[in-house]
């Protein structure tokens, strides 16, 4: 049984956005024995990336066993690799279960959020008006923006046009001339789906991913059987994948020699699925292994093989009313489709959210984003981030991290509510400190030698973390206190 929190009062939280992480932070607070909790949502649904992107074929790239909270394994998994909306389902019955769906508050963005000094409370600006917490919990994530490139005549296209995570399921592209502009994690996925269907369908591709098979099945009856029946079964395939997760993360940051194996599965997948060797030159990317994200799929380098698809690797300069302009011509389409990603790196945007002093966080952040453990910003009392700066990664489940993250945070509440702290800022020096080791490891990592939406534009990595999962595990298992100040609240002035 869990043990309400003793405390003077209260202690009242905000969370912000329902997706893997605030549900996560949510679940966590409630087995913990927190009440005065909410989460905001600006949709009108729980699920986050899960419930925004619903394009043909949407998957996740890990396995799901590994790929769902540890407190929650799902013995039904339809595939090993699941696709969005059983992912979906699992999210939504795993809220359901855990009790925390009443303090979801759907359809309210919070549109700013500021520290009161004299108080020491987070006032959230709503469509409802004002609302006050003692702790402030973004879980507003990195892929939660979509980005459209940055080219002249968007706005010109007679066609339709969308983004593929914002997919318009009204247009019919069955016998249309598609252009679809990026190759990415989405558009490896949707493209096979759409291929059969369409006339015509156009790939512009600016870098050419790394591509390795996709080591999928579909679960049977047996699978399930065997999962309820012995579920340290399930747990055995989850610490296998967990490990591989970690290897796949070594080849990339202190083991690099290790992403020469992974390289050699990209070239047999090519080989194996492309027999035209200009299409094969087109394929091959221009930068090391790791870099970029490294995709899985069985049926992309198949569905550029076939008579009715065209990857164009010209440069493009402009989208016009029928379709897309490149250095070397025209390419008309009847539909545009952007699989150009997100901004990963615009955390927290478009909210505005003011610290000590009134300092906004765009301000602190200015030179690139960061915080302590991805959790504490320096100036930004009881502000506590899931899914923050430098927690992402290039070979593991996020939502291992995201789990760590939410059970630091919970001991700084109990170390509040306990009355050993009541306000808690990161020291400064302290942060400062923690972001040089962090950037001077990921200089030494591959993801620092090309362009990616890891990167900020002066090269600085602000999203991935730079080690092990198993590292960032240790580092957040037991929070320290002084690697915190305590903040007091702010005289006010009495008027003469």
């Amino acid at each position: 049984m869990t043990q309400t929190p003793k405390s003077a009062h209260p202690l009242k939280v905000a969370v912000i956005g329902a997706g893997f992480g605030g549900l996560g932070m949510a679940i966590t607070l409630k087995r913990a024995g927190f009440t005065d909790f909410t989460v905001f949502e600006k949709a009108g649904d729980i699920g986050g990336v899960w419930r925004e992107n619903t394009y043909p074929g949407a998957a996740c790239d890990v396995p799901s066993p590994l790929y769902s909270y540890s407190f929650a394994p799902n013995r039904t998994w339809p595939r090993r690799y699941s696709e969005q909306p059983d992912i979906l389902a699992y999210l939504r019955r795993t809220a359901e279960a855990e009790g925390v769906l009443d303090h979801v508050r759907l359809n309210t963005e919070v549109s700013g959020a500021e520290f009161d000094e004299v108080t020491r409370k987070w006032r959230l600006h709503t469509p409802n008006g004002v609302v006050e917490a003692d702790v402030l919990v973004p879980a507003t994530g990195q892929l939660s923006r979509p980005a459209l490139p940055d080219l002249p005549g968007l706005d010109t296209f007679r066609g339709e046009a969308f983004h593929s995570a914002e997919w318009n399921h009204d247009v019919d592209l069955t016998g249309k001339r598609v252009a679809v502009i990026g190759t990415g994690a989405s558009a490896i996925q949707f493209v096979p789906r759409i291929q059969p269907k369409v006339a015509k369908l156009t790939v512009f591709q600016r870098s050419a991913p790394y591509v390795i098979p996709k080591p999928d099945r579909a679960y049977t009856r047996w699978h399930h059987r065997v999962y309820r029946l012995l579920p340290q079964v399930q747990q055995a395939g989850r610490l296998g994948t967990w490990s591989i997760g970690e290897l796949l993360t070594s080849a990339f940051t202190s083991v690099q020699p290790l992403g020469k194996l992974v390289e050699l599965l990209f070239r047999y997948n090519l080989r194996r699925h492309v027999s035209d060797r200009r299409l094969r030159e087109r394929l091959e990317p221009g930068y090391r292994i790791g870099c970029k994200r490294v995709l899985f799929s069985n049926d992309w380098y198949p569905t550029l093989a076939q008579s009715n698809v065209e990857v164009v690797t010209d440069r493009i300069t402009g989208v016009t009313p029928d379709g897309v302009r490149t250095e070397t011509g025209l390419h008309q389409a009847d539909v545009l489709i952007y699989g150009t990603g997100f901004k990963a790196t615009e955390f927290l945007a478009p909210m505005r959210v003011c610290g000590v002093g009134g300092r906004e966080l765009s301000e602190e952040w200015a030179g690139g984003a960061h915080a302590y453990l991805g959790i504490s910003v320096p100036g930004f009392p009881n502000m506590f981030l899931i899914y923050g700066p430098n927690t992402n990664l290039g070979g593991n489940s996020i939502i291992y991290m995201m789990e760590h993250q939410c059970r630091y945070v919970l001991q700084l509440l109990r170390e509040i509510t306990a009355g050993r702290a009541s306000c808690l800022d990161i020291r400064r020096d302290v942060a400062e400190r923690f972001d040089t080791e962090v950037q001077q490891r990921l200089q030494a990592s591959v993801w620092s030698g090309c362009r990616s939406w890891y990167r900020e534009d002066d090269g600085r990595i602000s999203t991935n973390w730079p080690g092990l999962v198993w590292e960032y595990h240790r580092r957040t298992a037991k929070a320290d206190l002084t690697a915190y100040r305590e903040v007091s609240p702010k005289k006010t002035v009495k008027a003469a």
